[in-house]
């Protein structure tokens, strides 16, 4: 039979019905297979002093290893109000989550982790794990060990309602060996030049309920740390009950050591499956 433009005109619409017939029949086990195999999603909440950047590292290494990673900005203005944006965030994400925070960003993956059934696992890198009621400053303060107030300027900053508010931020010439004593010299100044403040309101400002109370945890510990006293990491990690690594690394552990902070985060997202 020849074929011509006539013929196929003719057929493609039984051609068309024939396909969308057949097509759910494969779909189930198509859905099935994908939910089995489902991923979770790695969402990190960088902290004071950093930005999204301070992950790049650790996200080239999860995204070979074929995990969908997403790493927003954390606005560093309140505790409150950074956990409720972070909420917003993981509202936003289908499937399950494991949550990682470096620094204050532990005290964010704490709140907005609450009564969200999809947040599988909690993951703690040289961070704050709050009870409620307490802050970061008063955990910094807990054992000695943190240099940072001797390092930081404070400066002041219009708030949205009028008046105004102080953050923090570390001095440049201090950066290198305050924050990043194990990253190289070039990189710390990039780093330096580009960190995010912090408001004092977000150190200061109590902690509501603690999802690691109900979600399993992990916590890796910078033993070099010069921000978070290694002793109050580890006592917070030991509370709650943490799968614990320590690592000789600065504060700014994700950027010194990210093959280790991305072997902490397998773990935790091997665990969830």
């Amino acid at each position: 039979m020849r074929l011509t433009r006539r013929t196929l005109a003719l057929a493609m619409p039984a051609t068309l019905a024939a396909l969308v017939g057949a097509a759910p029949a494969s779909r189930p086990a198509a859905a099935d297979t994908e939910r089995h195999d489902l991923k979770p999603t790695i969402v990190l909440v960088h902290g004071a002093f950093a930005d999204a950047s301070s992950w790049s590292g650790t996200v080239r290494r999860l995204q070979h290893a074929g995990y969908p990673v997403l790493a927003p900005a954390n606005p560093l203005r309140g505790l409150a109000a950074d956990t409720a944006y972070l909420r917003s965030v993981l509202a936003a994400v289908d499937g399950p989550v494991v949550l990682v925070g470096h620094s204050y960003g532990g005290a964010v993956i704490s709140g907005a982790a609450v009564g969200n059934s999809r947040v599988k696992a909690l993951v703690y890198i040289a961070a704050f794990t709050p009870d409620k009621g307490e802050s970061a400053a008063e955990l910094a303060a807990k054992f000695p060990g943190s240099t940072l107030g001797d390092t930081v300027n404070p400066q002041s900053y219009p708030l949205p309602g009028g008046g105004s508010g102080i953050e923090l931020l570390i001095e440049r010439a201090e950066f290198h060996e305050q924050f990043a004593a194990d990253v190289p010299a070039a990189e710390a100044a990039v780093m330096a030049v580009s960190q995010r403040p912090v408001a004092t309101a977000a150190l200061e400002e109590k902690a509501g309920e603690a999802a690691w109370k109900t979600i399993p945890s992990w916590a890796l510990i910078a033993t070099s740390d010069r921000n978070i006293p290694p002793a109050v990491e580890r006592w917070m990690a030991r509370r709650a009950g943490s799968h614990i690594t320590e690592v000789d690394a600065s504060h700014a552990v994700a950027v010194s050591r990210p093959a280790v902070v991305t072997h902490v985060i397998l773990a935790a997202a091997r665990a969830t499956r």
